[in-house]
């Protein structure tokens, strides 16, 4: 069913589905608009929806046509609201599942909104068993990597409905990116463009004028059912839609949508190269495209130097792909593993007050942990001694602001000791500091006098991922290298101020990916990688 829409915004709210039993082996599909667009912009929007069998899947098709006034796309996704009466059990990940409050226990009087609107403290539940828990949606995010099947379960009677992603290139952000999945309402998100973790950065904007068009989806919508009635079969409902995703990821691209925009496997071509180890993607988009990538364990990105043409049949080998990463001299120090998270270094465990049982005991985080560092460092901000101290256990994830008063708040500084037994007389070291987040922040950066002024290094304002407040462990990368001369360092003990200047906020922040000193260069110094 085509239904085109010529909108003020390239968001529509409340988009309506309605099954008729008689039609589609029991499933039929309506789709309408039940309100109008925010005024925006412009844009046009066509919705397509394909019925296979008892499922489903959406595409739409996002255009911005010459003569259209300039126009920012924030945030693109398709919201499922299932029967609250029903849906009860949600699951997105083998480790990330369980019986959910219901949507009323976030009203007032029965939750106690928190820090933001999105958590609440649920204080009066109608299930006794939640009383105490917090509800954050932002609790349930997850990369788009990992991002490819997640839904509800009822019991009574036992089926599912799951969201399958089959693949990722309609979303913005590449694979590390994180987004919403599925949360209490029960609400099933599909999301194609978000700016969630990671600010303004990935906002879609266009000029007056400028022709642009994209596919969004399709995804699939699954549903499952066993014959059984009993209530723990109803969980084998998830592996069952684990597979079903598999088989939609093998199945890509689809050969149903009647659509010119949708291409199909033989319009689509093949890359193929070497970097760390042998690659090859299949049915990509005819197009120009930039290839990026990473080396876990390595700082810095790897970007091809020329544009890739991508066209219909091609196969495309780019050959062995060599990566210099970021390096000067020798490494002195390193804090840290350079993996783009701040997974490795100490998380606290949360206040008891504001508790997710689901991330008891996971590696998952709990709300509030921002509070946390006041509690652990009451007086004093984090001093990190070189060789003495354990990054695992002595660096707290994130560099946050300090609570001083009501609704007031004070940057931390943190201190790095070291010793240089020798210094050299003449050549500039290296300080390289890997981000896997900033929020509002500034990085400042002294050695050996705190009160510096101007510092050797300000990153100036930076970052609005909201990673701290929204649970995550990393944002947006970001990557500072500093000239430290060789005067400015003693032989013996040293001591760099890392300094978050910033101080409006419990969420203005920094999380560290990675950080290590480099002596000056030396002719043995550069690492290759292919």
């Amino acid at each position: 069913m085509w239904s085109k829409c010529v909108a003020k915004s390239a968001v529509l709210g409340n988009i309506s589905v309605s099954f008729s039993p008689d039609s589609y082996s029991g499933f039929g599909i309506l789709i309408g608009a039940k309100q109008e667009a925010k005024e925006q912009g412009e844009s046009s929007i066509r919705l397509l929806c394909f019925v296979v069998a008892r499922d489903f899947t959406p595409i739409s098709v996002f255009e911005h046509l010459e003569g259209m006034p300039a126009f920012n796309l924030n945030t693109t996704r398709i919201a499922f609201m299932l029967s609250k009466d029903k849906f009860h059990y949600m699951a997105i990940a083998d480790n990330m599942q369980r019986y959910m409050p219901h949507p009323d226990d976030r009203l007032p009087g029965r939750g106690q909104e928190l820090a933001y609107p999105e958590a609440v403290l649920l204080v009066n539940p109608l299930e006794p068993e939640f009383k105490g828990e917090v509800d954050d949606k932002y609790q349930y995010s997850m990369e788009n990597k990992d991002n490819r099947v997640h839904g509800w379960i009822c019991s009574d009677p036992p089926v599912g409905f799951w969201q399958i992603t089959p693949s990722t290139e309609f979303r913005t952000g590449g694979p590390f990116k994180q987004d919403l999945t599925s949360h209490v309402n029960p609400t099933t998100l599909a999301i194609f463009v978000t700016s969630h973790y990671a600010g303004p950065d990935l906002v879609v904007r266009f000029e007056a004028g400028e022709i642009w068009k994209k596919v969004f989806g399709p995804v699939f919508i699954y549903f499952n059912s066993v014959a059984d009635e009993n209530e723990k079969n109803a969980f084998s409902l998830w592996d069952n839609a684990k597979e079903q995703m598999n088989i939609q990821v093998q199945s890509w691209p689809y050969n149903f949508p009647d659509s010119n925009d949708f291409p199909r496997s033989d319009q689509r071509g093949t890359i193929t190269g070497r970097f760390t180890s042998s690659r090859q993607h299949k049915n990509i988009r005819a197009g120009d495209y930039n290839l990026y990538s990473l080396v876990p364990g390595f700082i810095g990105d790897y970007r091809y130097d020329v544009a890739i043409t991508i066209t219909a049949g091609c196969v495309i080998d780019t050959g062995d792909l060599l990566y210099e990463p970021p390096r000067d001299g020798p490494t002195l120090w390193e804090i840290g593993v350079p993996d783009r998270s701040a997974a490795e270094f100490y998380v606290p465990d949360p206040n008891p007050q504001y508790i997710n049982k689901l991330y008891v005991n996971h590696p998952d985080r709990q709300y509030g942990l921002w509070e946390r560092y006041a509690d652990l460092y009451p007086d004093e901000d984090l001093v990190y001694t070189v060789g003495v101290s354990d990054f695992k256990k002595d660096w707290f994830f994130a560099q946050v602001t300090r609570k001083i008063g009501e609704n007031t708040y004070k940057g931390t500084t943190w201190k790095i000791k070291f010793k240089l037994n020798n210094i050299a007389q003449s050549g500039t070291y290296k300080l390289r500091l890997a981000l896997a987040s900033a929020h509002n922040a500034e990085l400042q950066v002294r050695v050996n006098d705190a009160e510096a002024n101007p510092p050797l290094f300000s990153s100036r304002a930076i970052g609005s991922d909201n990673a701290i407040a929204r649970h995550g462990i990393h944002g947006l990368y970001w990557l500072f290298n500093v000239d430290v001369q060789s005067n400015e360092l003693l032989q013996g003990d040293n001591t760099i101020y890392l300094t978050q200047a910033k101080n409006t906020s419990p969420f203005q922040g920094i999380m560290y990916d990675y950080i290590r000193l480099e002596g000056p260069p030396s002719t043995s110094s550069t690492s290759k990688i292919r």
